[in-house]
């Protein structure tokens, strides 16, 4: 639920606004129109630009109906050169629904797509087959066991959408962080949650990577009103789920989640009962807080992702729209 209170409802054309000033804003967002919006966003971007040596500019979509808003205003940045593209990160426990709804839409666009995969499964980090790789804990303790709760947020954001995206700026600018930037044009926004009013930033920079988020001012209210004037695509994973389905861990997964998801999708990604069978043989329990049941408390990981701290800055919803 986000922050932003409508007290009557929003015609075309009204001004609208973020209440109050979120953690990473510079001060509160004034009243905006949407084509004032629209213009604070593509300012944002040439800040961007300009404040950095960019050397490829990339979107990254999960497939939701909010990054799909963010795929068409961006798309004419994604022309400078052969990196620029679409990103859309298959964690391999999404729905095919989902993915299928990238692709096309990139076709219908004409933009280039990459579709990144992670190093690791997230059956192998369910059933602690995933060994440190880095750190104290690095060829000796697994970096996770049993279905995520809340507490193993961060490390299946790492292991399965983070990673992926980290080697992808590797393979563009590869030790040339300082000189050379990836920019990753997200969807984050302020009004989307709690969460994001807390830690979503217009620019961000991290390394090789500067996370730039145009929609960021944007209000709910706004984006419905920007995907009625330009028609665009909707996915219907995210009309029947309210999420777009790409990411199933399952960390911040309501009761019952599971069983909605089979109604509209009745195979879906995770878990398979193989998994619950390993993780019911001795030696093997799953995390009290396993899936599909995040109300209970879960425990501490097994390890420290290889020393990683839990993400400040997630680069596209965890719980998308």
């Amino acid at each position: 639920m986000g922050r932003h209170q409508t007290l009557m409802p929003m015609l075309p054309g009204m001004p609208d606004a973020v209440a109050g000033r979120p953690a990473k804003a510079s001060a509160r967002p004034p009243l905006r129109t949407l084509d004032q919006a629209i213009a604070r966003s593509h300012d944002i971007i040439a800040q961007a630009l300009d404040r950095y040596p960019i050397v490829a500019r990339q979107a990254l979509v999960s497939g939701g109906n909010d990054s799909m808003v963010l795929l068409h205003l961006v798309r004419p940045y994604l022309d400078s050169s052969h990196h620029d593209a679409v990103v859309h990160v298959n964690t391999g426990i999404g729905i095919d629904d989902t993915r299928q709804h990238v692709r096309d839409t990139a076709a219908a666009w004409n933009l280039p797509l990459r579709e990144l995969h992670p190093r690791d499964s997230y059956e192998d980090l369910v059933l602690g087959q995933v060994i440190a790789r880095t750190g104290p804990n690095a060829g000796i303790r697994a970096v996770w066991k049993g279905f995520p709760g809340p507490a193993g947020h961060s490390v299946m954001y790492r292991r399965l959408k983070n990673e992926p995206l980290q080697r992808n700026r590797a393979a563009i600018i590869g030790t040339h962080g300082r000189s050379q930037k990836v920019l990753y044009l997200a969807g984050m926004r302020w009004d989307e949650s709690d969460r994001r009013f807390r830690t979503a930033a217009e620019i961000d920079p991290d390394g090789g990577i500067i996370w730039c988020s145009p929609l960021a001012h944007w209000t709910n209210a706004q984006m419905r009103e920007y995907r009625d004037r330009h028609l665009i695509p909707r996915n219907p994973v995210a009309e029947h789920l309210h999420m777009s389905g790409e990411c199933l861990c399952g960390a911040y997964a309501k009761p019952g989640e599971l069983d909605e998801i089979a109604f509209f999708y009745p195979r879906p990604p995770t878990p398979s009962a193989a998994w619950k069978s390993a993780l019911s043989r001795p030696g093997s329990r799953p995390a009290s807080g396993a899936w599909p049941h995040p109300a209970a408390t879960s425990p501490s990981p097994a390890a420290s992702p290889d020393g990683c701290a839990p993400p400040a800055r997630p680069p596209w919803p965890d719980r998308p729209t």
